[in-house]
């Protein structure tokens, strides 16, 4: 039976992110971290017109989730949410901003665009005010979660249970490790203001995953650092090992930093 709920994951890796979820109502783009030419595309390539959607809510001010909202905000007249201290470090990067429709979205708030609730909570990470988003309809919830070096017990109480998520496994910890990267770089992205391992993306999901948990997408992947197949090898291992139905209650899903995921039934 299909939903009314839907979303996908229009990109997600280091190198930009987005995510598209719809209700009757409301057509939200969470980030735009590619060209506007290529969330267009994106859009596209699930049947979807990116003029229909009513707005985009910003995560945090780093290039590979805000590098196309300006032009897509400023084209098609598309609403952007996001905290004060998003907004403070990401104006100057976003081109004009005195025709965009701004909105501010202050963390730990919960607010309804159309048919949709929406709530966000802060994350570690090393921007200014990092934030995420779950978005909640009809008895339903999708959780989004990248950009985070670790995972406090008020996050995992306010994701847990959801439909669907989007969670990081930014990287493999002996990739990483052994790879080419400066010690300094690796020691930000293993930081508590860094990102999630494959390991710790399947920890935190052994920690919030409920009953009505049918979808799992793999997200924000290092391309240095990682892999498909090891991401997703990593979880479904980890998961099984500790008993949870990967494959019979819920589905574990790949993402990709140019194709657009399925639209899926949340």
């Amino acid at each position: 039976m299909s939903s009314d709920f839907k979303m996908s994951v229009l990109a997600s890796s280091s190198q930009g992110n987005s995510t598209y979820i719809e209700t009757p109502n409301s057509k939200i783009l969470v980030d735009a971290g590619l060209s506007g030419k290529k969330i267009e595309a994106a859009m596209t390539s699930i049947d979807k017109d990116i003029a229909d959607v009513d707005a985009i809510l910003v995560t945090h001010e780093h290039s590979d989730h805000i590098q196309g909202v300006g032009v897509l905000a400023r084209k098609y007249g598309i609403s952007v949410y996001a905290n004060e201290g998003t907004w403070e470090q990401m104006a100057p990067k976003i081109g004009k901003t005195e025709n965009i429709d701004k909105h501010i979205f202050e963390m730990g708030a919960t607010k309804t665009l159309g048919d949709l609730d929406i709530e966000s909570f802060g994350v570690s990470h090393d921007a200014r005010e990092p934030q995420f988003y779950q978005f909640h309809y009809q008895g339903k919830s999708f959780a989004i979660l990248t950009d985070t070096g670790y995972v406090s017990e008020r996050v995992k109480k306010t994701i847990e249970s959801a439909d669907a998520y989007l969670m990081e496994c930014n990287h493999d910890l002996e990739m990483l490790r052994n790879g080419s990267y400066a010690w300094s770089l690796k020691q930000r992205i293993l930081s508590d203001r860094g990102h999630l391992s494959n390991d710790d993306g399947a920890n935190t999901l052994m920690d919030v995953i409920g009953n009505s948990t049918k979808q799992i997408y793999l997200g924000h992947l290092s391309p240095e650092n990682n892999l498909k197949k090891v991401a997703h090898e990593t979880v479904a291992k980890d998961l099984i090992e500790h008993d949870f139905g990967v494959e019979h209650d819920f589905h574990i899903n790949d993402t990709d930093p140019v194709k657009a995921q399925p639209l899926c039934d949340i």
